[in-house]
């Protein structure tokens, strides 16, 4: 029991060092980018003097480290700050980060789902025609970027054949007006993550059915397809559920791509606005949410890894 709970507690705290580490390069890569910020706020007329005390009433003339700190200090309470404009960012991102947040779990429901399906379906018949067209279609689905695959989708199911909408229309609470607006980004951004995932699941399948145990169950007269479901796919978990999470931090990058391209009312136009205009605020508040997202999820991988480990010591 104590020895699981040293393991837990090392996962977790390598997890948030990451998470710490991550933060700390963003802040500094926006603090340090080439450019003014206050200036921009200010317009070209501002003088230096202005331009000081602006700055200096923003906190901004203080060493790098101290914002930084104060930063994690005030994110742990809390407390999201405010924009170079004065607006609060939670106002900013209002509903737009669970709008993003919800199409990119929708394409890791859809990417997880094929890629259990289509590895199990490879695993289970590798040598046939089905299985020969996955390998190669798979790795097409690997090599078409998200943004590609937006633009195509916009085009022939909204423009020629006019099934789907091609942008997405934000109801009075900013989200989006219909669910069928959602389809074409969801699948736009699950293709390429599901071509990777389909190869995983068919490797760890593949490798976790070459233990005895599957073996025995196999010379016990069970179906194929039962051991695969009772015997193969659970000692295969941890790894599809690892490569399911890093694919987490992926998604949401495409997201960011792909919502310009169907107009989606996410955080993508919101964060290339705050890198423009230098808001380390507004952009560290950004990543910070996506980032911790992401880590969370790995955490959960994992734990799940560490479990099924030590279950079988």
């Amino acid at each position: 029991m104590v020895r699981t709970t040293g393991l837990v507690a090392t996962i977790v705290a390598k997890r948030v060092l990451m998470l710490l580490v991550l933060l700390a390069l963003v802040h500094a890569a926006v603090a340090f980018l080439p450019g003014n910020g206050v200036r921009a706020l200010l317009g070209k007329e501002a003088t230096a003097e202005q331009i000081a005390a602006t700055e200096h009433q923003l906190g901004l003339d203080r060493p790098w480290p101290v914002r930084y700190v104060e930063w994690l200090r005030n994110l742990a309470g809390g407390e999201l700050g405010t924009t170079l404009r004065g607006t609060p960012v939670v106002d900013v991102l209002g509903s737009k980060f669970l709008n993003t947040l919800l199409l990119g779990s929708l394409a890791l429901i859809v990417t997880a789902t094929a890629a259990i399906a289509f590895g199990s379906m490879w695993a289970l018949r590798p040598r046939s025609s089905f299985a020969r067209g996955l390998a190669s279609g798979s790795t097409v689905m690997i090599a078409v970027p998200e943004f590609v695959l937006a633009a195509v989708f916009a085009v022939v199911f909204a423009v020629w054949l006019g099934w789907l909408p091609a942008v997405t229309i934000p109801d009075a609470a900013g989200r989006p007006e219909s669910l069928s607006m959602l389809i074409l980004p969801t699948i736009a951004l699950a293709i390429p993550q599901a071509g990777w995932n389909i190869r995983v699941v068919h490797s760890a399948l593949v490798d976790a059915g070459s233990t005895p145990q599957v073996h025995a169950a196999e010379l016990d007269g069970l179906s194929k397809r039962s051991v695969l479901w009772h015997n193969v796919l659970p000692s295969a978990l941890p790894a599809i559920a690892m490569s399911l999470a890093t694919t987490i931090g992926p998604l949401l990058a495409g997201t960011l791509v792909v919502e310009t391209i169907f107009n989606y009312p996410g955080i993508g136009s919101v964060l290339a606005g705050s890198v423009a205009d230098r808001d380390a605020t507004l952009a560290l508040t950004i990543v910070a949410l996506a980032a911790t997202s992401i880590m969370v999820m790995l955490l959960v991988a994992d734990l799940l890894r560490a479990w099924v480990i030590q279950g079988r010591r």
